[in-house]
């Protein structure tokens, strides 16, 4: 079967099934809040499951960073070959250099993200890479399954917009895996990871800014603040980890910062889990912030040896705070 390469779509099966255009006519009908109880939606999940791939074949949805090009490699250490769809404003243009099962669609493109999973008879998706929460107020077009999610959240945080395509894709009988799945070895382990242990005033901080962390996570406005000294100089937003440490480096006047990264009171491991890269360990060593304490077993430490010889490097102290239920 011979394959071709198309424009932002990706290969596709020059005799690939045509796509079931009246379900996805009807999702942009029906309300979000019911989806998950649509007849049509689970009669669409059993149609597309008929012939099943032997081993539930998976696909990754691919958002930014290096979190997709990890799940890939780990997947196939395990004889994995998964179906990639990478959105076009977020992922890589490295990702197709590592995969020929891949599509590039936009953010806007919902639909024809339901319509790969159900040609692609795909029966798990995991989620890996970020999207930037200001691409809400991007100039990109949305279908009319994006329009109809949006118009219809009361909220439009996180985990109304995240929480929603997963629900529209379990409505579809697709499993929707943990995000760790094949790198659970990078979560941050408990006590101090690196050669440095915390001083009791940074400790202080870490304590401080893990209450109001873990306060400001619960309303899914971000997941970390930055203090110095027991005062909150930063909390993220929408502009993320790096940037909100760049702003608290401005706003400090050079004062020795501590960074606290917190995962959800609620954490749903699908999405969203906490992510540390070797340029989160850059940005602090400019911005004299000297630890960065994280929820152990809950937080990914991308490129992890290289992260803490870096962080080791420029005498940061990374910490892996025990869960508060274990306290």
């Amino acid at each position: 079967m011979e394959r071709r390469i198309e424009p932002g779509w990706g290969w596709q099966d020059r005799q690939k099934s045509v796509p079931n255009r009246a379900l996805i006519n009807e999702l942009k009908t029906i309300p979000v809040t019911d989806l998950f109880m649509n007849e049509s939606v689970r009669a669409f999940s059993q149609t597309g499951s008929q012939q099943p791939a032997s081993n539930g074949r998976l696909a990754i949805i691919a958002g930014n960073g290096r979190f997709p090009f990890l799940v890939l490699e780990a997947a196939r250490g395990q004889g994995i070959d998964p179906l990639v769809i990478a959105i076009r404003e977020e992922a890589s243009p490295e990702l197709s250099s590592h995969t020929t099962s891949i599509h590039w669609l936009s953010l806007g493109e919902a639909a024809k993200v339901f319509e790969l999973l159900q040609t692609g008879k795909i029966e798990k998706i995991l989620l890996a890479g970020q999207v930037q929460h200001r691409q809400l107020y991007s100039a990109i077009r949305p279908d009319g399954v994006v329009t109809q999610a949006l118009n219809e959240l009361d909220r439009k945080n996180t985990d109304s917009l995240i929480g929603t395509f997963v629900k529209m894709v379990e409505a579809m009988g697709i499993e929707v895996l943990d995000s760790t799945h094949f790198i659970k070895p990078l979560l941050a382990g408990e006590g101090v990871l690196t050669h440095r242990p915390p001083r009791p005033d940074e400790i202080a901080d870490m304590d401080y800014g893990r209450a109001i962390a873990k306060a400001v996570a619960g309303i899914d406005i971000g997941q970390t603040v930055v203090v110095a000294d027991r005062a909150c100089v930063a909390v993220e937003a929408m502009e993320g980890t790096d940037a909100t440490i760049e702003r608290a480096a401005a706003l400090s006047n050079g004062r020795r910062l501590v960074v606290v990264k917190v995962s959800k009171p609620q954490q749903d491991m699908r999405f969203d889990v906490p992510v540390i890269g070797l340029k989160t360990i850059e940005v602090m060593r400019r911005a004299n912030a000297q630890v960065l304490a994280v929820d152990a077993g809950k937080t990914l430490l991308f490129e992890r040896d290289h992260l803490l010889e870096a962080a080791n490097d420029a005498a940061i102290s990374i910490v892996g705070m025990k869960s508060e239920t274990e306290k």
